[in-house]
């Protein structure tokens, strides 16, 4: 009888050792569920870095997770037209995109602090603002009232400054221009005497080859390569003032993301982290390669005169100034992201700036 007892208890307490590796199945599965959302980009399929970002990051969460949350992406038009994709994730037509929100600066000029402004910051003053300025925190409640959730994803970099038809030796020859450019700066060339118009990227090199257009921007020299505006415009202006540093945003429909578990959340913030440095890190590989080829190509790379510049410059903030008189938001922003890029602008002329300027002549001298 002793015996039977000992046998009976040692199988209840092997029972009972075993109970948590038979229930943990279960309790795991209803942790983890299986998600579904589809995903946007604001580009086509062939601009490899701005639309591969958006792939890899749908890929890595995908991987953090265990493939069980998983994300279709897709290119623009094939789901939603490029410049619809806040507007498709606002209704919930789609769970989340990916774009520079600057495109929306027609629904609230604020929009534009989030991507980039005409003499703003450039990528890395750009991240430290988001990160630790303050400027997440202005995103987020400028996303609330479009029922949005946003996380930066991507940065392009100091950006080029467009392709012309004619060489721009005066501010007198913008007068007229027929410009593709998005953002404020069509404002600001507005104000310059410019007429801007935003293309969709599909759409920008038609439009050149026509003639509907006088002169285009995009990105830089892989993106603009890859689009062949050379082969319709040589002149090459550079830099891109308006964007020192263009910041994308994966931008997810509110009630979507809250009904996530939380480590779906955190695996969408690590993918997006990763991407804002893997975009601006593939930029600076692949640019300097491929403008050495559109000069070779026939490409005659250019500055903007030094007029325009500082006729830009005016124009651009007596524009801010503008906006925020009619709009408290951007008066808000403006005010506080003015006095982080001054301050950013004054420790980059002690370090950046002073070793810019002599190392990179210097090196050209040698070759």
């Amino acid at each position: 009888m002793q015996r039977r007892r000992a046998l009976l208890g040692a199988a209840a307490a092997g029972t009972a050792a075993a109970a948590p590796l038979v229930l943990a199945a279960p309790a795991v599965a209803q942790s983890s569920p299986e998600v579904r959302w589809r995903l946007s980009s604001a580009f086509p399929r062939n601009l490899d870095v701005l639309f591969g970002t958006g792939e890899r990051l749908a890929q890595r969460v995908a991987a953090l997770t265990e493939n069980r949350f998983q994300i279709r992406f897709f290119p623009a038009g094939e789901v939603v037209p490029g410049l619809q994709v806040l507007d498709a994730v606002q209704a919930g037509t789609i769970e989340a995109g990916h774009t520079p929100v600057y495109y929306y600066i027609g629904k609230d000029p604020a929009f534009a602090f989030f991507t980039a402004l005409p003499f703003g910051l450039n990528a890395r003053q750009n991240l430290a603002w988001l990160k630790h300025g303050g400027g997440d925190q202005l995103a987020a409640e400028l996303f609330r009232d479009y029922n949005l959730v946003g996380f930066p994803a991507g940065d392009t970099g100091a950006q080029m400054g467009g392709w012309f038809r004619n060489e721009i030796k005066t501010i007198e020859e913008l007068r007229g221009l027929k410009f593709r450019i998005a953002g404020l700066a069509g404002q600001v060339f507005q104000r310059l005497g410019a007429v801007p118009t935003q293309v969709a990227a599909a759409d920008i090199y038609p439009s050149l080859e026509r003639g509907t257009l006088d002169a285009v921007e995009f990105v830089g020299p892989h993106d603009d390569e890859k689009l062949g505006f050379v082969r319709v415009a040589r002149n090459y202006y550079a830099p891109g003032f308006w964007e020192a540093g263009a910041h994308l945003h994966l931008i997810i429909n509110q009630r979507a993301f809250e009904a996530l578990p939380a480590p779906y959340k955190a695996a969408l913030e690590v993918a997006c982290a990763e991407a804002d440095s893997d975009m601006l890190a593939r930029y600076d590989h692949l640019n300097p390669q491929a403008l050495r080829r559109l000069v070779a190509a026939g490409a005659q790379l250019r500055f903007w005169p030094r007029e325009v510049l500082q006729a830009a410059w005016r124009e651009a903030h007596g524009l801010y100034e503008e906006m925020g008189s009619r709009n408290e938001r951007f008066r808000r922003i403006w005010t506080a992201y003015r006095a982080y890029r001054d301050e950013q602008y004054q420790w980059f002329r002690v370090a950046e700036n002073s070793f810019d300027n002599f190392a990179f002549p210097a090196a050209a001298q040698r070759q």
